[in-house]
């Protein structure tokens, strides 16, 4: 049997997510700010009495900020021993893959080098591969000189 892949929005790209490594899907009813947190880390919510970090999977790849009205739709990755929250533009879909992940054959670009580990087909459209773990890591911390 072919690997079942999770359809996201992010940034306005399809990204595919191994389905295996996805908890849930769920649209958050709040966030609650924390002041201090790393840029990527947009707040907290709840979710069936579980706390969650919630990751802006934009912010994640250092583009612009999610807008603050935006629906809060997102993805739940544990990882860690911890539940996370990746907050994406929308859900399309789980699908079996076309094949075997492949590398990438140009740069995917700013930060979506960092979090996708290669191309793989679906529904006869190639898409990035994604790794949900490289968005609740976030970008890497600028250094003060």
């Amino acid at each position: 049997m072919a690997e079942l892949l999770l359809i996201a929005r992010i940034a306005g790209r399809r990204v595919a997510f191994p389905a295996s490594q996805i908890e849930a899907v769920v649209e958050l009813e709040g966030l609650t700010p924390v002041p201090g947190a790393a840029p990527h880390i947009a707040g907290l919510s709840a979710l069936r009495s579980r706390v969650l970090t919630v990751i802006d999977s934009r912010a994640a790849l250092e583009l612009a900020h999610a807008a603050p009205g935006e629906a809060l739709e997102a993805i739940v990755v544990p990882s860690g021993g911890h539940t996370y929250a990746v907050l994406v533009e929308a859900v399309d879909d789980v699908v079996e893959a076309g094949g075997d992940p492949s590398p990438f054959q140009a740069p995917a670009g700013a930060g979506w080098d960092r979090v996708a580990t290669g191309m793989i087909e679906a529904e006869g459209e190639l898409l990035l591969f994604a790794d949900p773990h490289s968005f609740i890591a976030g970008p890497p911390l600028s250094v003060a000189a």
